[in-house]
């Protein structure tokens, strides 16, 4: 439901001008929806720009090679370990691995050993 939003704004629109019959409240959709389907076109214009200066800041991090050279991280994964990791202070790769959950850990209660995870 990605292109709805502009879709649904263009049929707000459109069915306002197209209403024939007056029920109670009209007048008062009448004044709401316009406004409300401006907002909704506003905020996906925004939410695209957006976008688009994050995918150039992203495109032109020093780090973003490495990380597109992963199967199946793109700009948008790149953006998203960007900001989840690379604020943080990491003494070795192991404890990066351990931060996202891949480090292989034994779990262990009194005499019970679980599998590695």
């Amino acid at each position: 439901a990605p292109r709805l939003g502009k879709r649904l704004a263009a049929d707000i629109a459109q069915a306002l001008a197209e209403q024939t019959v007056v029920v109670p409240g009209t007048n008062a959709a009448a004044v709401v929806l316009p406004r409300l389907a401006l907002q909704l076109i506003t905020l996906r214009k925004q939410r695209d720009e957006v976008a688009l200066e994050v995918e150039q800041r992203v495109l032109a991090h020093p780090l973003y090679p490495v990380l597109t050279s992963m199967p199946g991280v793109g700009v948008r994964t790149a953006a998203r370990l960007l900001t989840e990791v690379a604020c943080r202070a990491f003494a070795s790769a192991a404890h990066l691995a351990a931060y996202a959950g891949l480090a292989p850990v034994t779990r262990r209660s009194g005499s019970s050993i679980r599998g590695e995870h």
